[in-house]
């Protein structure tokens, strides 16, 4: 049916603000004394030690202290309660709280483990900011370091209000949030490395606990499919493998700890493929995915686009196979464009963000059977597109998952009359294809 009367989702009954409000009182009652309680304790535990190292480069040297900074790097504790407050549901304060969470706990973890210390010594000040200083220097010391719990929470935090704002609010938020961000190094708080590992660890959190979407984690069930354990167990060694890397080449250059981020990423695909599903790549229906899994995910995307290449740069993009319907790879924006409807099978691609047109996602884990109900909706998806002009079905490759949608549509269509038909079929389009699900019996 034409979009305009497609049935429209019942808008959520608002829930009482007072009830937002005492949820958040009672996180804050209990988040407040948390942070204090364990930042504290891994401050004193670090102190007991005869020596405790510290990462710095340079150029840091010439980082000018600037002494008013400390205000807006003191504002960020005023956010961190407000942000509670701007919620319009119980749920949405659990998130938030979930995700503060997550940065505290992991972050003390790594203080109390391989502690740092930061090595500037500041000037004296006076004024405002040196009563600022004062009460910093009241609990904090300087210790807790990489990731910077700063960092983290300020990511957690704009990414709260930007969703929020709009027009010159929305420019004054990014604005005063990179004024957050400069502060921890030019109150010489922390130093650079404090910054992007604290950056990692807060888009970790909003990947874990997002807003709206379902958690990573919800009905996980360990895979009894042979080859997902297998796979799974391949991205964990490569997971594993990348930690190694940046734990040993640090004592050679801090630069390797750059290494964190793949492991990072394939540590989240072999959980995926252990039992998750593709539902740990937040992809949506119109082949959208999250910032967070944008950001975490990017060394593993970049090296799915360089698979893509190097298996289909001799290839046609697409093939048609009938009637409007085509099968490719996955597209870029250029290609997208040629078509009125891409559905798209592959979890593990973002669509591209100036793609024009419709886009259909159903997002399946490569190399592995899509769910039989995903497949019967990818399926059922293409009459209606055909209808709306032409169609490309892709997946990364356009070899497995998509051709096993297109097989199952030329069957369920009746334009072919077995799936050992509608695979000569495919295989005359040129393209190789490799059916799933019990389709790829030989002719």
């Amino acid at each position: 049916m034409p979009a305009s009367a497609e049935p429209q989702p019942l808008s959520p009954i608002a829930e009482p603000y007072s009830r937002v409000v005492l949820r958040a009182a009672l996180w804050l009652a209990f988040l407040a004394p948390f942070f204090y309680s364990t930042y504290g304790f891994a401050n004193w535990l670090a102190s007991t030690r005869n020596q405790v190292g510290s990462i710095v480069f340079s150029w840091e040297h010439h980082v000018p202290f600037l002494a008013w900074t400390i205000v807006p790097y003191w504002s960020i504790n005023l956010f961190y309660g407000l942000s509670l407050l701007l919620n319009d549901s119980r749920q949405g304060v659990d998130r938030l709280a979930g995700r503060y969470l997550t940065a505290q706990i992991v972050a003390v973890s790594c203080f109390i483990l391989f502690p740092l210390t930061a090595t500037f010594v500041r000037p004296a000040t006076t004024g405002l900011p040196g009563f600022l200083f004062a009460v910093l220097g009241g609990f904090d010391k300087p210790f807790n370091q990489a990731p910077s719990l700063h960092i983290a929470l300020l990511v957690i935090i704009w990414d709260h209000w930007r969703q929020r704002l709009s027009g010159p609010l929305l420019t004054l938020w990014h604005f005063w949030c990179l004024l957050i961000g400069a502060s921890v190094l030019t109150t010489w708080q922390h130093h650079f490395i404090d910054i992007p590992t604290g950056a990692l660890l807060g888009f970790f959190a909003l990947w874990l606990s997002p807003a709206r979407d379902e958690l990573p984690f919800s009905g996980f069930r360990l895979t009894a499919d042979g080859k997902a354990r297998r796979l799974s167990l391949y991205y964990s060694l490569g997971a594993a493998l990348a930690l190694a890397g940046a734990s040993i080449g640090a004592f050679l250059s801090a630069v390797a700890l750059v290494l964190l981020w793949p492991s990072l990423a394939l540590a989240i695909v072999a959980f995926g493929y252990s039992g998750a599903g593709p539902k740990v790549f937040q992809k949506t229906a119109d082949g959208r995915v999250s910032l967070a899994s944008r950001v975490l995910l990017w060394p593993y995307r970049l090296g799915a686009r360089v698979n893509v290449w190097a298996w289909t740069r001799k290839l046609p993009p697409v093939v048609a196979v009938i009637d409007g319907v085509f099968l490719g790879r996955f597209p870029d924006a250029a290609e997208a464009h040629a078509f009125g409807t891409v559905i798209d099978l592959a979890a593990e691609l973002e669509r591209p963000r100036d793609a024009p047109g419709r886009w259909i996602s159903f997002p399946t884990l490569d190399l592995l059977p899509p769910r039989a109900d995903t497949l019967d909706e990818a399926v059922a998806a293409i009459e209606p597109a055909r209808r709306q002009g032409t169609v490309l079905i892709c997946c990364a490759l356009g070899f497995q998952r998509s051709a096993t949608v297109v097989a199952l549509w030329l069957v369920a269509s009746g334009r072919s009359h077995t799936p050992a038909q509608a695979r000569k079929h495919l295989a005359a389009s040129g393209r190789p294809v490799h059916l799933q699900v019990g389709l790829d019996e030989p002719a």
